[in-house]
């Protein structure tokens, strides 16, 4: 048997074909984890295709090591799909189908007691091939992921590990077999139970896929940040179509990359409107930020008589723009010129150069400087001091649940890692309103959404403090009407020929101008040479720009390849 081999080089994108010794023709199949030798060394890799027609007179080298069980075939086939639809490298996918631990073999699979029954009202969901339902946010989806499982062997994919895990806790406790990923990897790919994860389960190996269900499909934590920018959604939308199940999307603010794919179906409109939080909007227009700084009067009176307080500011560190109190000056590195971050209370720190000094004004000498702009750390040492009693940090990229603490400031990750609050407060929500990139509005709606499942609907509190009052995004909140946004925005990325309207790639990194270089532009597809050395690339036919992509010959050197961004600053 000769097989094929792709390892697990970054830099390296054909296979390679080796010989299976006979005494292990039964263990080696596609998807296979093997070591192999390549240039003095054993490489970890894939076996891709078996049976391969070996090349006459070329002597070949057996498999070195069978490291264990990997990717099933379809998944295997999967990762090439993505491959080419984020311009990324088949190694990177495969190695986020395959099993965290070594697998030797595979189990005999679960065995189902019978399926459960569908919740009653949820029994027609999967009925059609793909569909995405809108649902307020405080609208708990676990009938939605029951009424999957009682299909067969669901697969569920959710954008938190603490979701998942709790979505496994509940499917066990009703009798239902389930496994939670990464950790049941193993189990998942012996089949007879349902598969719950967060974005990399969409590549679980599973024999016996019955449905697909994605839960909170426009959360950001859907989509990969890194270069291949590859989204669950999509994979997951593709994954049903090849094996040809129901795919069911659920989202209380839907993206319009998922309505562009089918229509959306909805629920009484006095239900949803009552699955959305009470929503206050603080206006500082009339603020002087300087004096009264991050917590205005109003919200303070909020925190001193609410119940559990989440603070989110989407800022971390202390303080990230300082002043001088005497003269006013902006403090920067006297080095490289760049801005200075206060380390603890003593010292200042280029982020940039790694100068340190201490707290001092270069231009006057003063040492009493101000915070025009704080981080999650100094925004808890306020509230401390403003209320009196002692505020959690929650930061970083920690992933476990958090309980116990009334008042508590973090970035947008502390509404994944808290289950339940009486209010969430925003702290200062223009800079996700304003910030520079396209899906600016759409991601500000999905944090009030994901805040409003956190406080539980109407009886829940979100505040908002901003300077923007009159956002179409603020006006969906209050108005519970997420299609205020989702219209608005449809019309400007069809102007400025954003996706869903346009398929755009990113192209940048030191190897990004010979990529370049190399690059035939085919008909329709558009060319922009952004200031900061990349490349913005849009096409009306996601095939054509793809395939270009794909067949251009990558240099040496690191590059930045990304396929609809979800952060793509200057459109």
């Amino acid at each position: 048997m000769i097989a094929r081999v792709v390892v697990d080089v970054g830099a390296i994108t054909r296979g390679f074909d080796y010989s299976v010794p006979d005494a292990w023709s039964d263990r080696v199949a596609i998807g296979t984890m093997v070591r192999v030798p390549l240039h003095g060394r054993r490489i970890a890799g894939w076996v891709v295709d078996v049976d391969v027609e070996p090349i006459p007179g070329l002597e070949l080298q057996p498999l070195a090591k069978i490291s264990g069980v990997g990717p099933s075939r379809e998944i295997v086939e999967l990762c090439r799909w993505a491959a080419w639809r984020w311009a990324g490298r088949l190694p990177h996918f495969l190695r986020v189908a395959s099993p965290p631990r070594a697998v030797q073999a595979l189990g005999a699979g679960a065995v189902r007691p019978g399926r459960p029954l569908a919740p009653p009202g949820t029994e027609t969901l999967f009925d059609q091939q793909r569909s995405i339902l809108r649902l307020p946010p405080a609208h708990d989806p676990f009938d939605i992921v029951f009424a999957a499982a009682a299909r067969g062997d669901a697969l569920v994919v959710c954008p938190s590990i603490v979701m998942a895990s709790s979505i496994v806790r509940r499917l066990r406790d009703m009798g239902v077999a389930a496994a939670g990923l990464p950790d049941g990897w193993a189990r998942g790919a012996a089949g007879g139970c349902t598969v719950v994860g967060a974005r990399a389960a969409v590549f679980a190996s599973m024999p016996h896929l019955a449905a697909v269900l994605v839960i909170d499909e426009s959360d950001e934590a859907m989509q990969s940040e890194g270069s291949p920018t590859w989204h669950a959604r999509e994979v997951a939308l593709e994954r049903a179509r090849r094996e040809r199940v129901p795919a069911v999307m659920v989202s209380a603010t839907p993206s319009l990359e998922a309505m562009s794919r089918t229509s959306v179906r909805t629920i009484d409109r006095a239900a949803e409107r009552a699955g959305w939080p009470t929503v206050e909007v603080i206006d500082r227009r009339e603020d002087d930020l300087g004096r009264t700084g991050l917590y205005s009067s109003v919200l303070v009176d909020r925190l001193r008589s609410s119940g559990t307080t989440l603070c989110v500011l989407n800022r971390t560190g202390r303080s990230l723009l300082l002043a001088c109190r005497a003269c006013g000056t902006i403090t920067s590195c006297e080095r490289c010129e760049s801005l200075v971050v206060m380390v603890g209370t003593e010292q200042l720190l280029c982020r940039q150069c790694g100068l340190e000094r201490p707290v001092i004004c270069q231009s006057c000498g003063s040492t009493a400087l101000k915070n025009l702009r704080v981080g999650v750390s100094r925004a808890r040492e306020e509230l401390e001091a403003l209320i009196g009693e002692p505020v959690v940090e929650i930061a970083g990229p920690d992933t476990g649940e958090v309980t116990g603490a009334r008042l508590m400031v973090g970035t947008e990750a502390i509404l994944h890692r808290v289950q339940s609050a009486s209010t969430v407060a925003f702290l200062e929500f223009d800079q996700e309103l304003l910030a520079p990139r396209y899906r600016a509005a759409e991601q500000a709606l999905g944090l009030i959404a994901r805040a409003g499942r956190v406080v539980g609907g109407r009886l829940g509190r979100v505040v908002i403090q901003t300077r923007e009052p009159d956002h179409e995004v603020l006006r969906a909140a209050l108005s519970a009407d997420p299609t205020i946004v989702s219209d608005a925005d449809a019309v400007r990325r069809e102007l400025l020929g954003l996706p869903p309207a346009r398929t755009v790639a990113v192209i940048g990194g030191p190897a990004g101008p010979e990529f370049m270089a190399r690059f035939v532009v085919p008909p329709g597809v558009d060319v922009d040479e952004a200031g900061d050395g990349q490349w913005i690339l849009r096409s009306a036919d996601r095939t054509v720009l793809l395939d270009s992509l794909a067949a251009t010959e990558r240099p040496g050197g690191r590059l930045r390849l990304q396929i609809d961004p979800a952060r793509l600053r200057g459109a």
